[in-house]
């Protein structure tokens, strides 16, 4: 791995567990087992590195939801296997964790590839419900983008309930109660 690749993945682990305050730029270093020298050669300094970061771990979020997403099966199994997908619930979303940063929802370049990836998810997740409304396996008048919308804040609310009680089991009720209450109506 190339010092710029060790420097942006050092990143992404540091904002994960520590939000950007946290991650100083000696932590980086320390992490990374890169020169400061090295630092500043790949990159202008903290936030241009966090970007480079933030914008990393968009990219996999979305590579990620979207192999789930675009494999086999109706709207609904899509939909379920995005929802029950292997997850470490306890440490929490990568993206999710950065809107809870104020340092990273201050600054517009860095908020951007997290509201980008947000976007990118409930626009994906509108049009499998659109196909399901087109197959008759939702109902027609289900407004597709709130459903969406209501997939995204179960997963994200699931992670903070997860969190706050130390336990998988809260992430996992709000899973099974959603797939509940999207599952195909009888024809």
């Amino acid at each position: 791995m190339s010092t710029s690749e060790r420097l942006i993945e050092s990143t992404r682990e540091l904002l994960w567990e520590r939000g950007y305050v946290g991650t100083s730029p000696k932590a980086i270093l320390e992490r990374s087992g890169a020169g400061q020298g090295s630092m500043y050669h790949h990159f202008r300094g903290k936030p241009d590195l966090a970007l480079a970061a933030i914008r990393r771990t968009a990219e996999e979020t979305r590579a990620t939801a979207d192999a789930v997403l675009a494999g086999p099966g109706t709207p609904y199994q899509r939909i379920e296997a995005y929802l029950l997908r292997e997850r470490d619930v306890l440490r929490g979303c990568p993206v999710g964790r950065l809107t809870m940063d104020p340092d990273v929802i201050a600054d517009d370049a860095l908020r951007a590839p997290v509201d980008e990836t947000l976007d990118w998810l409930r626009t994906r997740i509108t049009g499998i419900v659109e196909e399901g409304k087109e197959q008759g396996e939702f109902a027609p008048v289900l407004d597709s983008s709130e459903v969406a919308a209501a997939v995204v804040a179960t997963v994200q609310g699931g992670y903070v309930l997860a969190r706050a009680s130390g336990s998988p089991a809260a992430f996992d009720a709000g899973v099974r109660g959603l797939l509940v209450l999207l599952a195909p109506r009888e024809r």
